[in-house]
């Protein structure tokens, strides 16, 4: 771990009480399934990632919103215990956000969601913090599409965060309104790091996934980074591309792994780690997620993933490579 690297994230997204049901393969109306697992857990992009960022030990802020109801308090005690500052986060008389997550064999996911408090969350004009600057140095706006007033308000947001010294990030998520670039392009000019994944960079500019790249980058964000699944991930900087190959393993539960990618590309820039380092990292950090049912449950501490990518080092010539890097990086 880097020395004088610790400055922390603010993050703001979505908040949900989770209930992961699995394995479920095929809905039948008028029936009774019987499944292996029902689990209750905190979920939503905003809460997956900043427990990813606390478990790698990274300071973390969360703003959001939860309503005051035994799931609030249930989300809340499970973010706080992982290390998150929730001070941020407004508890608002709609229900919480909750999910019935449907889990098949092969790990893929079906999702029923009830928006509740994500409704109303961001909706006040007090939006951004003023002692933000204080005690972090990175603002990550996640939820984008999935919380209605972030539409609105998050360029301003971001705004904000350039002004008060942050560096900037945007995870985009599904849009359920089909809006893409037109809702989001009010925030580009706001944007150093833009995440997204294959199907999200199709549906953003109904272009390839190069030409998707040098939309957002002509409208102002500085780096892309494009989640590619079990291929790995792909980083768009400064008019080059790097791709960096991911750890195959046996999928039991992709929910979570996109904001755990992400989470790991951030703590590893917050340590200094070249671009190239950070998707590895971020890639074993999402590979060891989609190894536990949980969004966050097989995330370890950064020696640990370390130690884990260490056991699984580069078989070719350009993965060797980009392991030495990383190596070399990291006292």
């Amino acid at each position: 771990m880097k020395e004088g690297t610790q400055s922390g994230i603010l993050c703001a997204g979505s908040i949900v009480f989770d209930i992961l049901v699995g394995p479920f393969n095929e809905l039948r109306f008028g029936t009774t399934a019987l499944v292996e697992s029902i689990e209750y857990r905190v979920g939503g992009n905003g809460a997956n990632t900043s427990r990813a960022l606390a478990i790698l030990g990274v300071p973390v802020r969360l703003m959001g919103a939860v309503g005051r109801d035994p799931a609030a308090d249930i989300a809340l005690s499970a973010l706080a215990s992982c290390g998150v500052d929730v001070t941020g986060v407004a508890r608002l008389s709609a229900p919480t956000a909750t999910s019935v997550v449907l889990i098949n064999g092969q790990g893929e996911r079906q999702f029923l969601h009830r928006p509740g408090a994500s409704d109303e969350a961001f909706a006040q004009p007090a939006l951004f913090p003023s002692d933000a600057e204080k005690n972090a140095s990175h603002f990550h706006l996640a939820s984008f599409f999935v919380v209605p007033p972030l539409r609105k308000n998050a360029a301003r947001m971001l705004a904000e965060a350039r002004q008060a010294g942050l560096s900037t990030s945007f995870d985009t998520n599904w849009d359920p309104r089909g809006e893409w670039l037109a809702a989001v392009e009010p925030c580009l000019p706001h944007i150093d790091t833009f995440f997204m994944n294959e199907d999200e960079c199709r549906m953003m500019t109904d272009r390839s996934e190069a030409d998707a790249v040098r939309v957002l980058m002509d409208r102002g964000v500085r780096e892309v980074v494009i989640k590619l699944g079990a291929r790995g991930c792909a980083i768009y900087k400064d008019d080059a591309k790097i791709v960096c190959p991911a750890f195959p393993v046996d999928a039991v539960d992709t929910t979570g792994a996109g904001d755990c990618f992400v989470a790991g590309f951030l703590a590893a820039r917050q340590r200094g780690y070249s671009p190239a380092c950070a998707g590895l990292f971020a890639n074993a950090v999402g590979a060891l997620t989609v190894q536990r049912i949980g969004a966050v449950e097989g995330v370890l501490p950064e020696d640990g993933v370390l130690a884990w990518m260490l056991e699984r080092r580069g078989s070719t010539a350009e993965e060797g490579q980009i392991f030495q890097e990383l190596w070399d990086s990291v006292p």
